[in-house]
């Protein structure tokens, strides 16, 4: 890492939830060990901390706290040769390495107007800022073809893409190193029709047979204003390993989304909020040539009357 700062995402896949898979799963966990390097000749235990019933909050704020963060993380972190110009402008209002960082009251209002300003933009190029997968539909590769094809360095032909960089980051924060590998990801904004997905609209997905993976599929709900988990909700996914869900005769399976599940259907459910707009994230762990070579597809979502 070139920071001081840094994090792993790890992920134990279960096949199911019981106890016994979840305790097994837990257990691997802990056989995890982070070190330095020089107790590599015994390495020491790693500390494990329960966080199941612990609501973790890792969440941006747009807001002036965004800066109290950012003054942190500069009074923190070594300056990278390409951020020297932009660090010196945060010293124009009072972002500064070895000092306090204590805005007046105008200039908090000002960051604040700028962080709300910058989180509009956001919200509304997350849509925007894919690459369409099957031309004749509504799914995006939830990033634009400079992040896969740099190793999500956002550098390339001599440039640093820092619109999709920030964009990138506002939707997700720890993309694989090489998507299509371990993992593949598809989202849309939109129903089939065109329309804006709505959390108080009920829709549809039937998700094909034979879904070309070697592992799994999964489909998550998320948030426009945050691109986080809907809090509250009952299940904020469900995936192909939900012996609960039902499947039709062809293999295929139908997801619902909405405030209240369809008659009969509450097994294939997952939530939305009326007034909150919301995107699905279909994940394919371990995807096979028939996704890329486009041979299989994915229908669009369908918005029931």
């Amino acid at each position: 890492m070139k920071t001081y700062n840094g994090f792993v995402g790890l992920r134990v896949i279960t096949k199911n939830e019981d106890e016994t898979s979840v305790s097994k799963a837990l257990a691997y966990l802990k056989l995890i060990r982070i070190y330095s390097l020089s107790k590599a000749a015994a390495p020491p235990q790693s500390n494990s901390v329960d966080m199941s019933n612990i609501v973790w909050d890792a969440v941006a704020r747009f807001d002036d706290g965004f800066y109290t963060s950012l003054a942190r993380m500069i009074g923190e972190e070594p300056v990278q040769p390409r951020d020297a110009e932009m660090v010196g402008m945060l010293r124009t209002f009072g972002i500064d390495k070895g000092k306090e960082f204590e805005p007046d009251e105008p200039t908090r209002a000002a960051l604040k107007a700028a962080a709300q300003e910058v989180h509009a933009w956001f919200m509304e190029r997350l849509v925007t800022y894919g690459e369409r997968y099957w031309p004749e539909g509504k799914w995006d590769v939830p990033v634009p073809p400079i992040g896969p094809r740099s190793g999500f360095t956002w550098e390339a032909n001599g440039i640093l893409d820092v619109d999709a960089r920030g964009i990138a980051f506002f939707s997700f924060f720890c993309p694989p190193k090489k998507l299509g590998t371990g993992q593949f990801y598809l989202v849309t904004f939109f129903e089939g029709k065109g329309q804006r997905l709505r959390g108080g609209e009920t829709y549809r997905l039937r998700v094909p047979a034979d879904v070309p993976v070697n592992e799994f599929w999964s489909v998550t709900v998320y948030k426009r204003t945050n691109c986080a988990l809907i809090p509250d909700v009952a299940r904020p996914s469900m995936d192909s390993f939900d012996t609960k869900a039902s499947k039709n005769a062809d293999g295929s399976m139908d997801v619902y989304f909405g405030p209240k599940a369809p008659e009969g259907k509450e097994t294939n459910w997952i939530p939305t909020v009326a007034g909150e707009d919301w995107f699905p994230n279909l994940r394919f762990y371990g995807p096979k040539q028939a996704l890329f070579t486009k041979t299989w597809k994915l229908p669009d979502i369908g918005k029931m009357s």
